[in-house]
């Protein structure tokens, strides 16, 4: 008989501060994120800590007093990690270390960490050490704790490297290697995007965990990875789907997330290339999220970072089955309507004069509700860019309406 696994997970707690550029309501949506990002790592948060101020303390991250009540509720729970939401500097890191004397990651860490945990072929694989690489280069010095037995003195002078001067060489030389090897592999990615020939190209685009893979495998009857995890997509994948009679090529792409490392964007060069290259993007949009609109500017700001928001966009706002609003009794007459109390049909209103009726769709990809609708959208933009790159092709796809009527 099989044993039935039981999966531990680590006890951690997460740490953020409220500046005059964050307040408290975007801390908690930033948390509660952290809090996620934390569970699909393996861990679970037990408890938050925050404080209110200026600017971060440059040693510390935090005040002495509040490290003290981490510190004392670190011993007294056994917790084994602190996670905190804003990126430390090494000295931070290497500080609040010694007064924890546990395990400390900034966000940037866990994510990197989620994302080693998810690469499944080697070219993610090398992506992600890369990013690793560049991420621990400056933060040697804190990790290894036999290093405080090296002291001058007799006995300990004359020439040789320290282990820290050996270890930052062994990182410098794998970086090198790795960017070589990345370099090698994105002549060959951007061989096989060559090789595609003249099909158009459309990306999925979007947050993380907004329903990307479950769309493709809606549309294309593939079956790509899902889960409702952060980050269950780091491999592209490329399929060649049809619209009735029209061919062209999809892909899936890895999620943004709200303070990307750097270092992620920088190696997953050629993963981000398929964006680049795509002549249509679908920007998937988590509409059940209360934070959507915020994950709309940041999907959108990494694509200006990437130089393709000037591509054509769709919008499709997916998850409408998971919509819910907040309600305002008849007789209430002290709530104030908010963009949360807005119905489906308000915001369809609203997106539809935003981007134009066209480029808004609402849709549910996993209880397949206006798939149709979608599916037609997508046909007309995509002939749209056929016929304008092969005129002479216009008769062989006609307009959605008229290729249904001709199958049927």
């Amino acid at each position: 008989m099989l044993e039935k696994e039981t999966i531990k997970f680590e006890k951690t707690v997460v740490v953020g501060i409220i500046t005059q550029k964050q307040d408290e309501e975007k801390l908690k949506e930033y948390l509660d994120e952290l809090e996620f990002l934390t569970f699909t790592a393996g861990g679970e948060v037990v408890k938050r800590f925050f404080q209110k101020m200026e600017r971060p303390n440059p040693k510390t991250f935090l005040g002495t007093g509040k490290m003290e009540e981490i510190n004392l509720y670190v011993k007294e729970n056994d917790i084994s990690t602190v996670i905190f939401d804003d990126e430390l500097s090494p000295s931070q890191q290497k500080n609040i270390t010694k007064i924890l004397d546990c395990k400390v990651l900034d966000r940037t860490n866990l994510i990197l960490d989620i994302f080693a945990q998810r690469a499944e072929s080697s070219y993610a694989r090398t992506q992600v050490e890369l990013a690793q690489c560049i991420y621990l280069l400056p933060r040697l010095s804190g990790m290894w704790t036999h290093l405080e037995r090296q002291k001058g003195g007799i006995g300990m002078r004359g020439p040789g490297e320290t282990e820290i001067e050996t270890d930052r060489r062994i990182v410098r030389d794998r970086i090198a290697l790795l960017k070589d090897k990345i370099k090698i592999i994105d002549k060959q990615m951007s061989v096989q995007r060559g090789n595609r020939g003249a099909m158009v190209r459309v990306a999925l685009v979007g947050y993380t965990n907004v329903g990307k893979s479950t769309l493709m495998n809606v549309i294309s009857k593939s079956d790509v990875f899902v889960e409702n995890k952060l980050f269950a997509t780091l491999d592209t994948t490329v399929r060649k789907v049809v619209i009735r009679n029209l061919p062209f090529l999809l892909s899936d792409t890895v999620g943004f997330i709200r303070k990307l490392p750097t270092q992620l964007v920088d190696s997953f060069k050629s993963t981000l290339d398929e964006v680049r290259e795509a002549d249509l993007l679908l920007h998937v949009v988590d509409i059940s999220h209360p934070d959507f609109e915020d994950h709309i500017a940041s999907v959108n700001q990494t694509l200006l970072d990437i130089k393709s928001n000037d591509k054509p966009i769709i919008m499709v706002f997916n998850k409408i089955d998971a919509y819910k609003h907040l309600t305002i009794d008849d007789d209430d007459l002290i709530t104030e309507k908010t963009k949360r109390h807005n119905t489906l049909e308000e915001w369809k209103s609203t997106w539809m004069s935003n981007v134009g009726e066209k480029n808004a769709l609402f849709i549910s990809a996993i209880n397949k509700e206006n798939i149709e609708e979608f599916k037609e959208r997508v046909y007309e933009a995509v002939r749209q860019i056929h016929i304008t790159r092969f005129p002479y092709n216009k008769f062989l796809y006609p307009d959605y309406k008229d290729a249904v009527e001709k199958e049927d």
